[in-house]
Order: C-alpha cells, then structure tokens, then sequence
C-alpha cells in the first residue's frame, strides 16, 4: 500500500469521517453575519478555532478540509491549524478549486476551475501540513432545459481527473466531488439517471488519466428528489437508490465514500447515511463529509454565546459528529438526537 492509499483508508476509516469547513471567505461572511457575528479574518479564525478543537471530536472525525485562510491561521496559543490537527489524530485538508463558472455556450451551466497553477499551489499545501484535497464540480439538472448537457458533464469530469492526478503527483489524496445538486423539480428517477452517468463519465476521466482509484476518496451527493418536485422520498426509497446507482457506476477499488449533505438538515443526512449502512456490506466504506449538516448547530450555538464560549459550540458538533458515527455502522438511533442520550461526555 502507497503513502497516498494508506491516507485514503485512514480518511474513511470505520466510525470516522470528514468535517467540511472550507468554506470562501464570501460564504463565511454571509454565515457568521446570518448567525449574527460580525466576518472579520480573527472572527472566523476565532469560529474554526471552536470548531477544530472540540473535545473528542477525532474519535468521529478522520480529517477537516480547510480553506485557504484557515490553513494559514493559528489557534489562539499560535500553533497552526495544522498541525493541530495533526497533533490530535485529524487530517488536514485543502480546498484547492476557484470555483464554479459559467460553461461558455451553456446557459445555466458552469464548469469548475483552478486548474491553472494547481502544481505549485499543491506544492506549497503540502509543505504548509495538508494530507489531501477537495475540488467541486456543480451539476444543475433541468428536465426542460435539457440540463445537465454533455458538454457540461464532460468539462466537469475532465477537470475533476485532471485535478486528481496533480494532486496524487504532487502527494495529496484528492477528495472527488461531483456534486447533483438539490435544487430542481427532478424526480428521485431522474436524480438517479443523472447521478449515475455523471459519476460513470468521471470514473472514465479519472481512468484516462491515469488517477490511482485505490488513492482517492469520493464525495456524490445522494439521490433525492429536487426540493420542488413535490415529491417525498422515504430514508429508505433514497438509501435504496443512492446505492443502485453507486453499483452500477463506482469500481470497488475506490477506498471509500463520503457524501457531501447538499442541502438536506442535519438529521436528515444522517438518517440516510444510517439506513444506507443498514443495507448491508458494501464495496466502499459510506461515511460523510458534511459541511452545514455538521456546522449549523455548532454555529447556532456559538453565535447565540456571542461567539466568545466555545464549549455550546463544542457540544452541538460533537453530538452530531457521533451521531453520524453511529449512523456509519447502522448503530443510530432517533434517540440519540437527544444529546443527553447520545453526547454524554
């Protein structure tokens, strides 16, 4: 086993997965100012800082993917996120894409870049602690419109395999994610269908060149109906097709994957992430990589401190980054939302 495959395994290794706090300094902002705190660059260093060093938070936890400002801060007693992380059995990771942009000659389609001086920026990652990375590509579907085209599926795919094989060459494990996005009135079919060739096109890309599988870690969204289909999903109708689709496109050589929240509440992807591994061993590790469905109640809580205590904050975040430890092995409950039933400690 590499250096790049042992990485991999640990990042979703049984009981663990990944926190997504890489959000832009824009999206950050609209965040913390929703929450009712003022961005600065020392508020949202302050607002991680709560978050990366939550008591126990690597027993559930493998890694946190960073933005680019995050990697660079300190805690408050000056030791770089980093290595802080390093330091407390957690993996740090860098968002490294600029991006998504409108698809030239595709209206309401967009292509991801960064692909420009990525070998450098890897380079320079690496030498700052970081152990993999993370590049998004944005899929819209529109029945009418004929969205996603295959223009768009293509140009995606294409930079997501290019971005993989810097980022292996340059010693980063790359976190592939191909995001289906919610938004739409598709049906959870149509979900399906276009789940599933957008994951085969990219699984070619990645093939042709030439991305080491056992080296990377997925990261799709799940099948689901579009918020305004009308149509309702049961936790199992959208485990049950989320896994069909996952069969018929992602080769077993693929360590593992973690599935981004996309939009759905913080119960909500943990339900589905249960039920899914309630169904049974799988090729892959299934585990998560959730941004707000693992931040929103940490930063609700945190902002409603004033944003100077950290333990509320603290304690929303370790409760739901156990509960979706317990629902990678089947284990949760609906009890355990309670946090005295299920963050004890």
């Amino acid at each position: 086993m590499t250096n790049l495959q042992a990485t991999a395994a640990a990042m979703v290794a049984p009981g663990r997965g990944i926190l997504a706090a890489d959000e832009s300094v824009a999206t950050a902002s609209k965040r913390l100012e929703a929450a009712g705190v003022a961005s600065t660059p020392e508020s949202r260093r302050a607002y991680r800082e709560m978050l990366l060093t939550t008591p126990g938070l690597s027993e559930s936890v493998s890694g946190v993917i960073l933005f680019d400002e995050t990697l660079r801060q300190s805690t408050s007693d000056g030791t770089p996120f980093p290595d802080y992380l390093h330091d407390h059995g957690m993996l740090p990771g860098i968002k490294v894409d600029t991006g998504a942009k409108p698809l030239a000659g595709h209206p309401g389609e967009t292509v991801t870049e960064g692909l420009d001086g990525l070998r450098e920026r890897v380079a320079e990652y690496v030498g700052l602690g970081a152990a993999f990375a993370k590049w998004r590509a944005v899929i819209s579907i529109s029945v009418g419109d004929g969205r996603p085209s295959r223009a768009c599926t293509a140009a995606n795919a294409h930079a997501l395999a290019r971005y993989a094989a810097l980022c292996q060459e340059g010693g980063l494990v790359p976190i592939v994610e191909p995001e289906v996005l919610i938004d739409g009135d598709h049906t959870i079919e149509v979900c399906e269908a276009v789940t599933t060739d957008v994951l085969r096109e990219v699984f070619a890309a990645l093939a042709e060149q030439g991305v080491d599988l056992e080296a990377i870690v997925l990261k799709p969204s799940m099948v689901v109906p579009g918020k305004g289909s009308g149509q309702t999903a049961l936790v199992t109708e959208v485990a049950t097709a989320t896994l069909r689709c996952l069969r018929a496109s992602v080769p077993a050589a693929v360590p593992g994957i973690a599935f981004l929240s996309g939009g759905q509440g913080p119960e909500m992807a943990t339900a589905h992430l249960h039920a899914m591994n309630r169904l049974g061993p799988q090729p892959w590790e299934l585990t998560f990589s959730y941004g707000r469905a693992l931040q929103d109640p940490a930063l609700a809580a945190w902002a409603g401190d004033g944003g100077t205590v950290a333990e509320s904050g603290q304690a929303a975040l370790r409760h739901r980054a156990r509960c979706n430890s317990a629902a990678r092995s089947g284990t949760w409950t609906v009890a355990m939302e309670t946090p005295e039933e299920g963050d004890v400690g």
